[in-house]
């Protein structure tokens, strides 16, 4: 009994020594510490999530994943940063194993024929402290319009397990699909789409 007691503590001490705690990770949250360079985006906890109106009842929500792309960031001079990046729709998940199918389809998003939404900067505004406007066209369904994103910095530092420099954000805006084609069910489901984006990038030596 005592050995096992002594097994499992040592574990956990072994354990406790390879993997820090959350706490001790060096992060700052005053954009002006930031790193200026050019990141790629960190896929793993990259998340584009949207939201619609069903039928007047819920505010149903979905996610895109395995984003890529680049930042080019400028710390000095928000002004000249740039963000490029594509979303596979192929990607797309809800919690209806049946509607994600259909979401991919030619009614809906139409992955087989347009695989990819891109999203080209073509603007940043700093609007406080931590916050800007990043205004650039989006690609969706075969269609380019001009979009604005609210951006929020969250922090950045070296990622206490992979000890990669990472900086993250959060985006937040609204679009029409009925803009792109997306039309299915409009207006019974809503014509506008709610973003939050959760956005970590990884800085390239």
């Amino acid at each position: 009994m005592k050995s096992s007691f002594f097994l499992l503590s040592l574990t956990a001490l072994t354990f406790a020594s390879v993997v820090p705690h959350p706490a001790t990770a060096q992060v700052v949250t005053a954009p002006e510490q930031v790193q200026s360079g050019t990141y790629n985006v960190e896929p793993g906890h990259t998340q584009v999530g949207f939201s619609v109106l069903h039928f007047g009842f819920t505010n149903y929500q979905g996610v895109f994943s395995d984003v890529s792309g680049t930042l080019d960031l400028n710390d000095k001079n928000p002004a000249a940063s740039h963000l490029s990046v594509s979303i596979p729709v192929g990607s797309v998940q809800t919690t209806s194993a049946k509607l994600t199918e259909e979401l991919k389809g030619d009614q809906w998003f139409n992955a087989a024929q347009y695989p990819n939404a891109t999203f080209e900067s073509t603007s940043v505004r700093r609007t406080g402290k931590a916050d800007a406007i990043v205004t650039g066209n989006l690609t969706l369904h075969g269609v380019t319009k001009p979009e604005t994103l609210k951006v929020h910095f969250i922090g950045a530092g070296v990622n206490a397990l992979d000890k990669k420099y990472t900086a993250g954000f959060e985006a937040t805006g609204t679009i029409k699909r009925s803009d792109f084609g997306v039309k299915m069910y409009v207006p019974y489901v809503s014509d506008a789409v709610q973003l939050r984006i959760a956005g970590a990038f990884e800085k390239q030596d």
